[in-house]
């Protein structure tokens, strides 16, 4: 279950007393994430942890990768009674926890349990990487939101205060934490905010009392006593008299701010000086007290808050290297950061080293600007000292990012600049994976000789070096050129390629072997077998923190349940490819594509936006597997709509690469959107896809059984609706309707009705219905999605249109029904019987 609010709506005491009053039967186990810039990874389970003990403790302590922890947790969790787990305050979670909780929702059925989740949902900005876990999640777990309090509620709660109730209703919206705050402070006023309301309760304590507040401030989350005493010396009455007050709460031998509205009030107050001086005894005495097993997450907070340049230097890359090391690398790269501001006075070799480390962390997180901008400053400072051989590393590692984000003429020039310098020096692990970077470039443009020619070059040297990180990539390049070309060979050295990357830990060449072994059989249309591997990567890539190709194979996702006609499912998976403002040019293309093929079948408006966009990321990239699909997409989406003159403009620049590239299901499908739109090409049938090639040739019903044996009901239905039997095409407008697939319906409708036939049913119409508002089948759609509970973010998301669309409906549909709010519109398609489980 997933309980969201504002800040101070109540999440943690609703959580509290279900645990204590709902839940007695239960064990509970209850972990928190902490307000820092960069946390240290799997907080919430360090607490888990604790009360658990064993290979649990162990592997948290250890920070272990997040799928080992979520089997060590679901093991434990199946060994147990009945559990209550909670998480509390997600939207702070670092990247590794929230792998673990992705990995857990999929899996916690098969324990005696219940998990909690709490996060902030008014600090989820789109891009928030919580809403983008939260995506994939939606038809998982339940979902609760809590809302403010009433007017009477206020009303209720200030009746003994003296307190005008519209006042306070109007100051505090109802929030529950600001209104308990106002009431404790007590005074005539209202306080204009939260800030004020909590300093004017921590006006009323003494002098001493206050002191202790700002020691407390400055540590996010909870702090144990002994780190306190370190902080503010002997607590005596002091902490008793914080406690009383109702600012402070404890818990066992921790302290902590009832809420964190209220530390950040307090820690706001504090001067600079004291605020430095704090800090400074927080990092001594962690360090201190850490000998062990020290937190270098927190060290590296508290020395960087103190000016401690020293100290940051020291901790910070400790503390991103065990963030890396547990998959958290958005982490990792804060903390490779957070060194750099202070990294003036270091030497160009140290400083290379932090820059070349963050930009990789920025690479695996799928962050490619910043790890471009990271490796070429890193490229500078080799420059600068002169020595070649990292020299040329780094330019073949800047060459290979500027290729993730479609900036190709910078690549190949970087590629190539790499491949000389390297040349002149000995026989290098450095120059075996530059010549596998020439590989990949030729692979990825299809010509498949000089993919192998550079690719037979690296493998040559890396079994002379015997380099096994070089070596997978060889075999990766190669095995992906011949994949492309239909060849089984290919597939074979993939797989190789991929049991030796696992095997040794090459966890980036791993997930790049599952995009290909994805995305090349989806090109041939291989769906089952694209299929066999796709979840597998997913897993793997979540598991691992490996943003960048997670998101490449969603998008392939994405394309696979558009062929398989499982739209809404290709909706989810391209929506949360786009909403991740990390998703490298040709994952993101991919997705566009989807979504314009999507929202041109279904009839909706603003179809044409995304496959501009598509286009535009593809146009400059010279890689047929961008600019074909984009074209197709065009193609389809302009016969749809009548414009068949455009068909021509659109195709004829990636027909010609199709043809050069001897790609046939990428010539096929263009040849036969140009065949639809009375333009003939005199292609070689080995150039042309067999289920294309029959439908070209008139063989309708060929076409419509191949294309049903590979799984394509969309395409299966338009080759039925090219035949002129009665029979036929009214199986393809069937097949057509109960896709939503209502463009292509209508065409097959004319056609049925140009041959005489006068009894063309309208087909399942959602106005059939009890309907006495006369809305439309969209807003039909839309109100039965509101009743639900989807909000119109989620409905966007589901319908595949914009979130401004899908207001218009709504307010369209309280029109029409006469009622005021969502809740009232609900109950009527409730009455109505317009749940989306009925349609």
């Amino acid at each position: 279950m997933l309980v969201g609010g504002e800040a101070g709506v109540g999440k943690t005491l609703l959580l509290r007393r279900f645990c204590r009053t709902g839940a007695e039967r239960a064990q509970v186990l209850w972990g928190g994430c902490a307000p820092m810039r960069a946390p240290r990874p799997l907080g919430p389970f360090l607490d888990v942890a604790e009360a658990t003990g064993g290979e649990l403790e162990r592997l948290v302590i250890a920070e272990a990768r997040p799928h080992e922890v979520a089997v060590a947790l679901l093991v434990e969790l199946r060994g147990r009674a009945l559990t209550v787990l909670v998480l509390e305050d997600l939207h702070w979670a670092d990247e590794a926890t929230l792998d673990v909780l992705a990995l857990l929702a999929a899996r916690i059925a098969s324990a005696p349990a219940l998990l909690l989740a709490s996060y902030r949902d008014d600090e989820l900005d789109r891009t928030h990487q919580l809403r983008l876990v939260l995506g994939e999640l939606v038809r998982r777990p339940g979902r609760m939101k809590l809302d403010a309090l009433s007017r009477a509620g206020v009303s209720e709660l200030a009746g003994a205060h003296g307190v005008d109730p519209e006042e306070l209703y109007r100051r505090t919206g109802g929030n529950p934490f600001f209104v308990t705050e106002v009431l404790a402070a007590g005074g005539e006023q209202v306080p204009e905010s939260v800030r004020d309301a909590v300093l004017a309760r921590a006006a009323r304590l003494s002098a001493p009392a206050r002191g202790l507040l700002d020691a407390v401030a400055i540590i996010p989350g909870q702090l144990e006593l002994w780190l306190l005493e370190a902080l503010a010396g002997e607590l005596s009455d002091r902490l008793d008299e914080c406690l009383a007050s109702g600012i402070l709460a404890a818990e066992g031998r921790r302290v902590s701010f009832r809420h964190e509205l209220a530390r950040l009030a307090v820690e706001e107050t504090i001067l600079l000086e004291r605020s430095v001086t704090l800090h400074q005894r927080a990092f001594a005495a962690l360090a201190a007290h850490g000998a062990g097993d020290p937190d270098v997450a927190a060290l590296a907070h508290h020395a960087d808050a103190a000016g401690d340049i020293d100290g940051v230097l020291r901790w910070a890359p400790l503390a991103a290297a065990r963030a890396a090391a547990s998959g958290s690398h958005r982490e990792a790269a804060v903390q490779y950061a957070r060194a750099l501001r202070l990294a003036g006075g270091l030497r160009p070799l140290e400083r290379a080293e932090l820059l070349e480390h963050r930009a990789e962390e920025c690479y695996l997180s799928a962050e490619i600007d910043a790890a471009i901008d990271a490796q070429r400053e890193a490229l500078e400072c080799h420059r600068q000292i002169g020595d070649a051989l990292r020299e040329g590393d780094a330019l073949r590692a800047l060459s290979r990012m500027l290729f993730f984000v479609g900036r190709t003429a910078e690549g190949e020039a970087a590629g190539e600049k790499a491949v000389e310098l390297l040349e002149r020096l000995p026989p290098s692990h450095a120059l075996a994976v530059a010549y596998c970077n020439v590989s990949q470039r030729w692979m990825v443009v299809e010509n498949a000789q000089e993919a192998e020619t550079w690719g037979a070059r690296a493998l040559e040297l890396a079994e002379r070096l015997g380099d096994t990180e070089a070596l997978v990539y060889a075999l990766t390049n190669i095995g992906s050129a011949e994949l492309c070309a239909g060849h089984q060979q290919g597939r074979d050295r993939l797989e190789r390629a991929l049991a030796l990357a696992q095997r040794h830990g090459l966890e980036d060449h791993a997930a790049r072997v599952f995009n290909s072994l994805v995305m090349w059989p989806l090109r041939l249309r291989r769906l089952a077998e694209a299929e066999g591997y796709l979840e597998d990567g997913l897993e793997y890539c979540r598991e691992r923190g490996l943003d960048t190709w997670r998101l490449y194979l969603l998008a392939g996702r994405a394309r696979l349940e558009l062929n398989r006609g499982r739209w809404d499912a290709a909706a989810d998976a391209a929506a949360s490819v786009l909403l991740d403002p990390h998703s490298a040019s040709l994952a993101r293309n991919w997705a566009l594509i989807v979504l314009g093929l999507l929202r041109a079948r279904r009839g909706d408006d603003e179809a044409s936006a995304p496959l501009r966009e598509a286009h535009a990321l593809a146009d400059s990239t010279a890689e047929l597997m961008r600019i074909g699909a984009t074209a197709a997409a065009r193609a389809e989406l302009a016969w749809l709509a009548g414009d068949t003159a455009a068909v021509e403009h659109v195709t004829a620049v990636a027909l010609g690469m199709a043809i050069d590239c001897r790609a046939p299901w990428v010539a096929g499908e263009l040849a036969y959107w140009r065949w639809r739109a009375d333009l003939h090409d005199d292609l070689p049938a080995a150039l042309v896809a067999k289920p294309y090639r029959l439908s070209i040739a008139g063989d309708w019903a060929g076409a419509a059984e191949l294309w049903s044996v590979i799984g394509c009901p969309y395409e299966a239905a338009l080759a039925l609706g090219d035949a002129d039997e009665e029979a036929a095409l009214r199986q393809a407008l069937d097949k057509l309707r109960t896709l939503g697939a209502r463009p292509a319906a209508a065409i097959v409708t004319r056609r049925l009705r140009e041959r005489g036939v006068r009894s063309v049913p309208r087909g399942p119409r959602p106005q059939t219905r009890e309907n006495p508002a006369g809305l439309t089948a969209r807003e039909l759609e839309v109100l039965a999605l509101l009743a639900d509970g989807l909000r119109n973010a989620q409905i966007a998301q589901r319908l595949v249109v914009s979130e401004k669309t899908v207001d218009h409906h709504v307010s369209a549909i309280l029109r029409k029904l006469d009622v005021r709010t969502r809740g009232e519109a609900s109950a009527v398609a409730v009455r109505l019987g317009l749940t989306s489980q009925d349609r």
